[in-house]
């Protein structure tokens, strides 16, 4: 008997059984590029191609849940052919991430697959803040009785208040902004201010995880910004796709004339970008920023437990990867707590990652409790669809 974990993210699929080191991570679409028309790739299969220009993406995912199950199917097909050479996992455990508030026949969807077409023999679905959670408060070096779980993805920011393990459903906040509205502002940006980006995607993409970071003195750095040659610009080689393949930041010392590849001058852009996350009015979205909904979820849960969530903020999804994102949260969550709580906010190694380890440690040295809050196969054929439901918190 096998565990295999999947994290099943709206932008990248974390997969690998619990034996594995690290996950496989395969990116959660199907791709067609100009070059190659008659070509879709499946997963990581887009590593093949060659040209990533006008890269055009078939996702299964929709503001931040699975709409499409037909496109879903083809990446797990292909996944699982390809990382585990099989498509029948007989007597075999899943571990699998949905995202939290997930309609119900979504879910009823996915259990279905998974036993009828995949033929696990014990399921068990919940969300990523959980598995994060987990591993944070089972780790040897923390033992808390509490934990605020903030996830910042692909489509959506969630805050997740836990409570000896308990997630308070009360106090969960979350926020309609994720990588996919960054990467799409910069293209805007960019778009209106030096060169037409908006079919380049993946290119734009590549370019904000490579440049942005997260100001942690917003105006100073504005201020900064007006004046020429100051330490924020950066020049950002775009790729041609025969010479180069992959943009980068050229290094601000290096004076050597670029004759033959297109530049995008980056200063403000820089960190007005992850601002977003922090005031996504300043893009039209009428919601509160990370750092408000964090102290508006603390502050609706008991007294006495505040202190012990202010202590244990852990940062995990996509966006922690930003420089500077761990030190704003920490700012801003200081100046807004009470002055008689403690904060420390806690970033894992490896953000993206994060939940699939969790997912593991909960495999290897807490076996028991997994197989308790597993749903077996044989239950889902004798109890049907909705007792397999009501098995899960999600």
């Amino acid at each position: 008997m096998t565990v295999y974990i999947l994290d099943n993210g709206g932008y990248s699929l974390k997969v690998g059984a619990a034996t594995d080191s690290s996950p496989r991570i395969v990116p959660n679409c199907i791709s067609k590029v100009k070059s190659e028309r008659r070509r879709l790739f499946i997963g990581d299969q887009l590593d093949d191609c060659k040209d990533y220009s006008s890269l055009f993406y078939i996702l299964p995912f929709q503001k931040g849940f699975l709409v499409n199950f037909e496109i879903q199917k083809q990446i797990w097909d292909f996944t699982f052919k390809s990382k585990f050479n099989t498509l029948c996992f007989n007597d075999d455990i899943l571990i699998l991430t949905q995202p939290c508030f997930n309609f119900k026949t979504i879910q009823e969807n996915v259990i279905e697959i998974m036993f009828e077409d995949y033929g696990f023999g014990s399921l068990f679905c919940t969300n990523a803040t959980y598995l994060s959670m987990t591993k944070y408060m089972k780790s040897e070096q923390t033992n808390p009785l509490c934990c605020l779980v903030v996830d910042s993805g692909y489509s959506f920011t969630h805050i997740v208040p836990y409570i000896k393990g308990k997630k308070v459903k009360s106090a969960i906040r979350r926020i309609d902004v994720g990588g996919k509205a960054l990467t799409n502002h910069l293209k805007d940006i960019i778009s209106y201010r030096q060169l037409h980006v908006l079919d380049e995607t993946f290119v734009m993409n590549q370019c904000k995880e490579d440049c942005c970071f997260v100001s942690t003195d917003y105006f100073k750095d504005l201020e900064t910004c007006k004046t020429k040659n100051n330490h924020i610009i950066r020049d950002y080689v775009l790729p041609d796709f025969t010479v180069l393949k992959r943009g980068y930041v050229r290094d601000p010392n290096d004076s050597t004339p670029i004759t033959d590849q297109q530049i995008i001058k980056l200063n403000n852009e820089r960190f007005q970008v992850p601002e977003i996350l922090f005031n996504p009015s300043d893009i039209g979205i009428n919601e509160i920023g990370i750092s408000h909904a964090i102290i508006h979820s603390v502050e609706s849960l008991p007294e006495e437990v505040r202190p012990h969530m202010y202590e244990n903020i852990l940062l995990t999804g996509g966006n922690s990867c930003f420089q500077g994102f761990k030190e704003r949260i920490y700012k801003d969550v200081r100046s807004m707590a009470n002055y008689l709580y403690d904060v420390n906010v806690h970033l894992t190694e490896n953000p993206i990652t994060d939940a699939w380890l969790g997912g593991q440690l909960l495999a290897t040295k807490y076996n028991d409790l997994l197989l308790q809050m597993c749903l077996t196969r044989k239950d889902y054929e004798q109890n049907g669809l909705q007792y397999s439901y009501e098995k899960f918190d999600v």
